[in-house]
Order: structure tokens, then C-alpha cells, then sequence
């Protein structure tokens, strides 16, 4: 590595020091979930029972600290969001009782999409949020005690705003990840190159331009976290396409993009520093390679942490393109309703379950549809099969059914390792083939390998013709859309979907479905898309998850709206 700058060298003696009780944590967690895993979710089940004890719904269903985890199930049905839809409006208006226990304080509503065009509130309490942290301070130490030279370095790290808007009580409603980054104390931040400020930038093209704008100003950075793949990938390619303008302001010490709020335009004045140095390094790069290319400028990038499983594995390859042989750390399965898993390793997207946050229950998909379907706990999962994930949260949600569907990929002594496979709600039937969205995306993966082709974005949906069959939207800008590739592509999707799904070959066979068909679609049109579902969800562009597969055939009007067909 090349000459470590002294302040890098004192930032990492003294996070060394902050470190210390972390891995201390981080290690106890790991034995209790070699040893105890039973025995500590039955713990924390008391906890969450204690912690809102008194609220309303506590008192409509009977629970009391005490109860067992039988007596827990008798009493509290497996729920969705409609469920507590009506004791969180009641939340908004200020009797947090309904909801939670006299000493849970509500901190915050994350907003996320649900199933209507209405985004959910999900409260979040002191204790969900230093559980939260909890989670994230277990995986950020092992991969630094496992990737020595990031001790060196700094993380690029994108978060979303806090304080979107508030209720009618003046709580604010936003994203968790805003919070958690305004709530680090000042140490911690100089690890990071993007001042937490930047989150509160609502506009997307302005807020990619402001985390290029300090991200390619740091030439020390050594990871990139935030959820969704496609964010990076979109930060490079857009910073590429500012380079003249991002260059020009690392230069000057200034922030020439419009949408930036004024608050957050001050808060981010300290940290506006001109450096020529870095610019004529930067101009280099752009002179030799055409592009603010991320090897060249972060030669010490050696981490990448975003999600690796469901449909966020169909941009591995295209990672693996833009930023070398880099090794990638799944960012662990987690939602606004809290979080599920740890991983520890490198490239998987396996994590081990947070045993100490909520209190699980698993859903075998294969029981879904049952009256009385056989509910388990973490310890009697089986290797191999899949589960509808049940939470029990410090935030006052019982048994929440959050739709996700993971499998049991093996245990970690005691404790499952969990790999998030799809939205229970990604599953399409047309004749009974059952397609989930993880097996569109394995069937595309195999045919890019097979085809001199690799869509940068793809969406499966249904076609009612005669047969019905499924129609594939690609997105890809080195390939123009009359290219026929895209039809040999689409056989070989065909193909390796035969081969994935026995009950989609045997329709197949049948003649019961069509075969698939391929349709390139201009960037306009994805954007579109992407905005239209974004602005109907409520959710933040990082929030945003790009759908490989949408099971309502009214998705293909939606996309032929968007490219003006």
C-alpha cells in the first residue's frame, strides 16, 4: 500500500481503542449463537414482552411478561400490517400507548411501500434502533478484523433522509439509516467520507452528484456500503457522465448542483475543501481511461458491502465488471421492520440469524396456504428449505408476517444461517409454474453466459396471449434494440428456466405457455419505470428495489406506458 497518510494512521489507533468493546460484542454474539440459540430468543421474547407490557394491544391480546412461547402463539395470530394499521394511526396522533410500553420512547417512523399505493409507517423505538446498531457495529468489526487494511482507510457509505416529514404528533418520518448516521458521535464519522448531511438531500440526481462529489475527492477509500448494487453502479456511471463538473468542484472546494437544500448546503460548507492535487489526478485518470473508472481512482478499494441475494444477485457480474475482482459483503437481511441476519463471510449471501434483536418464527412456504399451518423456531429450521420469516419486535409488531422468503442454508452451531430468496409476493402462476423471482434471476445469469449479451436491467412479467407465456424487458446500452441477440437471448432464458422450474418445462411441454419472449426497452423508459413505482411507494431511491419479476400482467401497460409504445 502506498504511503498511509499520519492522519489515517492516528484515526486507525483510535478506532482500534473504540473497537475494542465492539469485538468484545461481536464475539459474544457469535458464542450464544454457537451454543444458545433457543434459549436466547426465549430471552429476548421476555424482553419484548416486558419492554411493551400495558400498551393497548398488549392488553386487546392478553400478553404479559411470562407467557411462554406456546402461550405467546395461542394468544397473538400470525399478522400483517393492516393488523396494527390502526393502532399506529393512533400513534401519529400522539397516544404511543397503543402500540408500545410506557418506557419503549418512539424515536422515529420508517416509510416504506406496502401492498397499496399507501406507504406503511413502521415505528421505531430507542431499543429497535440500538439493536439496530447493535446488528450493524457485529458486522462492520468482522469485516475489518477479516480485512486488516481497512483500518487505513474510509468507508463511502449512502444513507437516506430521517426527517422526510413529520406526523401529526411532530414525529419524523424518513429512513433509519439517516438516523443512525446523524447519531454517531464525531469520531466515528472521520471514517467515513460522505458527511451524514448528505443524506438529507431528497432529490436523487442531486444527491448521487454530492456523494460523488466527496466519494472520487477521497482517494483512501477502501469500501462502498449501501443496500441496493444498482446504487453504485448508478453513482459511477453518473459521476463518469459529471466528470468535467465533479472535477471542476473538487478542484474549486465547491458543490455546483442544483437540489440541494439550504440547511444541508451549510451543513456541508466545512467539509468543501479545494484540492488541486486530487483534480489534475483525477483529470489524469479521465484523459487515460474515458471514465472516472473506480479502480483507478480508489486503488485501495478492496470491500464492497451491498445485498447480494434475490433479485439484487442479477448485478454481480455487472459489479464485478465496474469495480475488478473485489470481494463483497452481503449487507445482511434487513428491512424497516428490523433487522434479520449477520453475515460473516465474504461472497454469500448467508447470514446468521440476530437472535438477540426479535424474536423469530418461520413459516415453512410449503404450509403457507394451510388453516393451521406448523409454525417453528429457529432451532428446528431444516437445511435446504424455504420459510415465510415471522417477527416479534422491540417496536410493538407481534408475529409479523414482513412476506419475506429465506432459505436455511446450514447452522452456525446452534443458530440458522438464512439467505433471502424473494418477496413471497414475486411469485408468478399463470398456469401453475409457480416462477419465483430468485429463479428468474438464476435463468437470466446462466444465459448471459451462454450469450454474448448482458442486460443492465431486466424485469420478467406476464403475457395473457394464446398461449400465455412471459414476456423479459432488458435494458442494455451497448446493444442497440433490433439486435438479434436479444431473440437468441431470450431462448436460452426459456432454457435455463426449463431447466430451473420442472413445473414451468412440463407447461412448456405442454404448449400450456409460450415460450419467453424478449423486448429491449430505452433508458428513458426504465427510468420512467423506476420514478413512477419510486413516487408510488413513498420509499427513497436507496429504498428502491428494481423487480426482476412482476407477477400482474397490468406491469406490462406500466412498461409500455413508460417507453411510449
Amino acid at each position: 500500500m502506498a504511503s498511509i497518510p499520519i492522519r489515517n494512521r492516528i484515526r486507525s489507533v483510535v478506532g482500534g481503542l473504540f473497537r475494542r468493546p465492539m469485538i468484545r460484542a461481536k464475539d459474544r454474539f457469535l458464542q450464544l449463537a454457537k451454543t444458545s440459540c433457543r434459549a436466547a430468543q426465549h430471552r429476548t421474547l421476555q424482553r419484548l414482552l416486558r419492554l411493551n407490557a400495558g400498551s393497548d394491544f398488549c392488553r386487546d391480546h392478553g400478553l404479559v411478561a411470562g407467557l411462554s412461547a406456546a402461550e405467546f402463539r395461542g394468544r397473538v395470530p400470525v399478522t400483517d400490517f393492516e393488523t396494527f394499521r390502526p393502532y399506529i394511526e393512533r400513534m401519529q396522533a400522539g397516544q404511543h400507548s397503543a402500540l408500545l410500553g410506557s418506557g419503549n420512547r418512539l424515536l422515529m417512523y420508517a416509510v416504506t411501500s406496502g401492498t397499496t399505493s399507501e406507504p406503511k409507517l413502521i415505528p421505531l423505538t430507542r431499543r429497535f434502533v440500538a439493536d439496530y446498531r447493535r446488528g450493524w457495529q457485529n458486522w462492520g468489526v468482522a469485516v475489518i478484523q477479516q480485512h486488516p487494511p481497512l483500518k487505513l482507510l474510509r468507508m463511502v457509505q449512502i444513507t437516506s433522509n430521517h426527517q422526510r416529514f413529520r406526523t401529526q404528533d411532530g414525529t419524523p418520518c424518513g429512513n433509519i439509516s439517516g438516523l443512525v448516521a446523524a447519531m454517531q458521535k464525531a469520531i466515528v464519522r472521520r471514517l467515513y467520507t460522505v458527511p451524514a448531511a448528505v443524506s438529507g438531500i431528497d432529490d436523487p440526481a442531486a444527491k448521487r452528484y454530492a456523494v460523488a462529489r466527496f466519494a472520487f475527492a477521497d482517494p483512501w477509500v477502501g469500501m462502498l456500503i449501501t443496500a441496493n448494487p444498482s446504487t453504485l453502479l448508478q453513482l459511477v456511471a453518473s459521476a463518469s457522465d459529471d466528470a468535467e463538473s465533479l472535477i471542476r468542484d473538487i478542484h474549486d472546494g465547491s458543490l455546483s448542483c442544483s437540489g440541494v437544500p439550504s440547511p444541508v448546503t451549510v451543513a456541508l460548507q466545512r467539509s468543501l475543501r479545494p484540492d488541486a492535487q486530487r483534480a489534475a489526478e483525477l483529470q489524469r485518470i479521465v484523459s487515460e481511461t474515458g471514465s472516472l473508472s473506480p479502480e483507478h481512482c480508489w486503488p485501495h478499494l478492496t470491500q464492497l458491502g451491498v445485498w447480494t441475494g434475490g433479485s439484487a444477485a442479477a448485478y454481480s457480474d455487472q459489479l464485478q465488471q465496474t469495480f475488478g475482482p473485489i470481494t463483497v459483503r452481503d449487507h445482511g437481511l434487513h428491512a424497516s421492520e428490523g433487522r434479520m441476519t449477520i453475515p460473516f463471510e465474504d461472497n454469500t449471501a448467508s447470514g446468521v440469524l440476530d437472535i438477540e434483536s426479535h424474536y423469530f418464527e418461520f413459516l415453512p412456504v410449503a404450509e403457507a396456504e394451510s388453516t393451521s399451518p406448523v409454525v417453528l423456531e429457529a432451532q428446528e429450521l431444516q437445511p435446504g428449505a424455504d420459510y415465510f420469516i415471522l417477527l416479534t419486535t422491540s417496536s410493538g409488531f407481534c408475529r409479523y408476517n414482513i412476506f419475506d422468503v429465506v432459505r436455511c442454508t446450514g447452522f452456525f452451531g446452534t443458530t440458522p444461517l438464512l439467505e433471502f430468496r424473494h418477496k413471497g409476493s414475486h411469485i408468478s402462476s399463470i398456469t401453475g409454474e409457480k416462477i419465483t423471482e430468485s429463479q428468474v434471476v438464476e435463468a437470466v445469469h446462466r444465459a448471459t453466459r451462454q450469450c454474448d449479451v448482458m442486460p443492465r436491467q431486466f424485469t420478467l412479467t406476464p403475457v395473457w396471449s394464446q398461449p400465455p407465456g412471459y414476456q423479459l424487458y432488458v435494458a442494455d446500452a451497448q446493444s442497440s434494440p433490433a439486435s438479434g441477440l436479444w431473440s437468441v437471448f431470450a431462448e436460452q432464458v426459456d432454457i435455463e428456466l426449463r431447466k430451473i422450474n420442472c413445473e414451468y418445462d412440463e407447461k412448456r411441454a405442454t404448449q400450456r405457455l409460450a415460450a419467453v419472449r424478449c423486448e429491449w426497452l430505452p433508458e428513458t423508459a426504465w427510468q420512467t419505470f423506476a420514478e413512477t413505482r419510486l413516487a408510488a411507494s413513498g420509499g427513497s431511491p436507496e429504498q428502491y428495489k428494481h423487480p426482476c419479476l412482476l407477477p400482474d400482467s397490468k406491469f406490462e401497460r406500466c412498461f409500455a406506458t413508460a417507453a411510449g409504445l
